[in-house]
């Protein structure tokens, strides 16, 4: 039987006239760590019965801080301290590769898949992003890499999906200086396909998603195969170099200064 509606912990999702809607909701910005990785394989798993009654599939976030902040450090932390650096490192693989499993199958996904991105789009939450088809920026959106702050490459599959998508120079200058970029500069280099206003990305996003459900399905599932193909070599690469450097100590002073700072949005640069 489909699963055509879902509440979860951290998102939840349902599927009305061909279309899907993910709405990730979870305090304080869409942190992404167990609980949502956990909801987010539930998705994967309905992805078959939903990818059967729809034609597209909208990404968006209920959280007025953005869109995600990424990756959950805290709960990063807590596998140095609970642990030796060995099995350290063995948790983080594990919980890399289930992500990597999650996002490449959104990534994959027949259906056209569209972000509707307000606020911080950062690190985790980025490369969530960029598992969509289209990127559709909020004027006060901001997207960023910040891992190189803590020691640490993006993790979850960041780095060869955008270099599928934007130039060299681009990738390099996200990921080597850390600075966020705004919407505009976002639609400017390709990497957002439409700006709208502030509080309108999903309102885009929706008559976008309306727009694609014209199409033949068996069409647009195979454009979207030729044209956008899964980077897999670079996954798997990725995920090796993220666990080489996680157990150094310059990562785990990061992850440290991350979870002492007191401000209350600490992933902000």
């Amino acid at each position: 039987m489909a699963i055509d509606e879902y509440q979860g912990k951290s998102l939840s999702w349902a599927v009305a006239d061909g279309i899907v809607e993910l709405a990730l909701d979870h305090p304080r910005a869409n942190e992404i760590g167990l609980t949502m990785l956990e909801d987010l394989e539930r998705f994967a798993a309905a992805l078959p019965d939903l990818e059967s009654q729809a034609s597209a599939l909208i990404v968006y976030s209920k959280q007025k801080a953005g869109f995600s902040a990424g990756a959950d450090l805290v709960q990063l932390y807590t596998f140095v301290q609970q642990t030796d650096a060995t099995s350290a490192v063995k948790k983080v693989r594990e919980f890399l590769e289930r992500i990597h499993a999650v996002l490449n199958r959104i990534d994959m996904s027949s259906l056209t898949t569209i972000g509707a991105v307000h606020g911080v789009c950062f690190g985790g939450g980025f490369e969530l992003a960029l598992t969509c088809d289209l990127i559709v920026a909020d004027k006060m959106a901001r997207f960023c890499f910040p891992e190189l702050r803590l020691g640490l490459i993006p993790g979850f599959g960041g780095i060869p999906r955008l270099k599928r998508d934007v130039s060299n120079g681009v990738v390099r200058d996200l990921l080597l200086t850390g600075r966020s970029i705004n919407a505009t500069k976002a639609l400017d280099i390709g990497l957002a396909s439409q700006l709208a206003a502030e509080g309108e990305a999903l309102h885009v996003a929706r008559a976008t998603a309306a727009q694609v459900t014209k199409f033949d399905r068996g069409a647009s599932a195979a454009a979207k195969q030729f044209i956008k193909p899964l980077p897999a070599e670079e996954l798997r690469r990725e995920i090796d170099i993220f666990c080489r450097l996680f157990p150094q100590p310059a990562v785990i002073q990061g992850l440290h200064k991350f979870v002492e700072e007191k401000s209350p949005y600490p992933y902000l640069p």
